[in-house]
């Protein structure tokens, strides 16, 4: 199981203009995610990014609300999840199954 401070040093890394109370979230998310505990620290922080900017910081959600289905609702976030990555000092490109 990855620990913390592995995990907050990878998304530092990875997200070097995230804001701190953000940062904290998608730590905790990942070390609270049971599908991450395997996860080698850089991958566990790139997912739990992508998630929770998934959804806290568009309207996936509220897509699947409205009966879209995730592929879809992923699809027409895509570009959001992007920029906020982007805005966060992220390089690295979104891609297809994240």
């Amino acid at each position: 199981m990855p620990r913390r401070a592995d995990i907050e040093t990878a998304l530092r890394r990875l997200a070097p203009r995230m804001p701190a109370h953000e940062l904290g979230a998608v730590v905790d998310h990942a070390l609270d995610s049971r599908g991450l505990r395997a996860s080698a620290p850089e991958r566990a922080a790139w997912l739990s990014l992508v998630a929770y900017v998934r959804h806290a910081l568009t309207d996936y959600d509220e897509l699947l609300s409205q009966g879209y289905d995730h592929d879809s609702a992923r699809f027409f976030v895509a570009g959001d999840i992007q920029a906020a990555l982007e805005r966060w000092g992220v390089a690295r490109p979104l891609a297809t199954g994240d």
